[in-house]
């Protein structure tokens, strides 16, 4: 079952054109990898799917349609609760773990706090945080290492239960085993959410995902699922880009 279809779809920064004629189906709760060079077009494709890329100066052409409607027909709120990032940094909030925790709930309108108490535990384990961080709750959240910010981060997102989790690189200044305990938790996490991350790692990309798209200059070369991706790729282009030919 599809989740996300992208039609036609083009994206500009100003005058500068982005993004061309993406065409591509994202299926629900699996992991698709975007891969390819800097500068290819991956960031502004995520940005361009939960509407971030108009706060940032950005424009689309095209359609974007998200559980089969337009995702112009969103709210920005909505569509943004829906399908929620993370971005390559970690940016915890310079506040409490718990505070990082409750913050979008109680946006959303959730002021109960046995409810908030629930979610903040909820996604702590999810995240295989809680038993870290279990006696700190009231702890700086900058107090974390890079691995755990980044843990936080991914738990914050899912705080406010979104269809689409879309991660921008997410474990690049992580070391090998932060990223472990990040890949596996991503592989759970796709039995109840669609995962969209964008990496550099390609060995990431064929460990975890299901279907990987390859972008280059702003074009989708190919989309298909990940073992045909990584072991019979129809065009030259994504070869030689595994094969590490260039990028």
């Amino acid at each position: 079952m599809d989740i996300i279809e992208l039609k036609s779809l083009d994206a500009y920064y100003g005058n500068k054109k982005i993004l061309n004629n993406i065409n591509m189906k994202i299926k629900k709760n699996k992991i698709t990898a975007i891969i390819g060079p800097s500068g290819c077009g991956k960031s502004t494709l995520l940005a361009a799917l939960n509407r971030m890329l108009e706060e940032n100066g950005g424009s689309t052409q095209g359609e974007i349609k998200f559980d089969g409607k337009n995702i112009l027909s969103y709210s920005k709120d909505d569509m943004r609760k829906r399908i929620g990032i993370v971005f390559q940094k970690p940016a915890p909030f310079p506040m409490s773990i718990y505070k990082n925790l409750t913050y979008a709930p109680m946006y959303y309108g959730i002021q109960n706090r046995k409810k908030l108490d629930e979610i903040v535990e909820n996604k702590l384990k999810v995240s295989g945080l809680f038993e870290e961080v279990k006696k700190d709750l009231n702890m700086s959240a900058l107090r974390l290492s890079g691995g755990q910010q980044q843990r936080l981060c991914i738990a914050r997102a899912l705080t406010v239960e979104p269809e689409v989790l879309m991660l921008d690189e997410p474990c690049s200044a992580l070391d090998v085993k932060n990223t472990a305990n990040i890949e596996e938790m991503l592989l759970k996490l796709s039995e109840n959410y669609t995962i969209i991350i964008v990496t550099h790692n390609l060995q990431q990309a064929k460990r975890i995902s299901d279907y990987t798209a390859f972008i280059l200059d702003g074009e989708l070369v190919e989309y298909d699922e990940t073992e045909t991706i990584f072991n019979a790729p129809r065009d030259k282009k994504t070869r030689e880009y595994i094969e590490g030919i260039y990028g």
